[in-house]
């Protein structure tokens, strides 16, 4: 039970781990340009919009051992990355 219990354990480090270096990653990316996100990443695969707001999100989507990973960027009005979150990318 114990092993069981340290395995697990384990897991959860190296997850939070990996999602640490992905924000770290990510955090790059903050006050770039919209320009420079598309030749890094190349074209979304979709673009959102949120009401009550001028700024757009572009979401990219990945799938590694069948678990989907998006990534989404908020660009501002002025083109500039200015928010991002990461689900799953680890």
């Amino acid at each position: 039970m114990l092993a069981i219990l340290a395995s697990c354990q384990s897991v959860s480090k190296k997850i939070d781990e990996k999602t640490e270096k992905e924000k770290i990653s990510l955090s790059k990316w903050l006050n770039q340009t919209e320009t420079e996100l598309k030749t890094a990443f190349g074209n979304p695969d979709k673009v959102e919009f949120k009401d009550n707001s001028r700024n757009r999100y572009y979401v990219y989507m990945t799938k590694k051992l069948k678990i989907k990973c998006e990534r989404k960027f908020e660009i501002n009005q002025n083109n500039m990355v200015v928010g991002f979150s990461s689900k799953n990318c680890f």
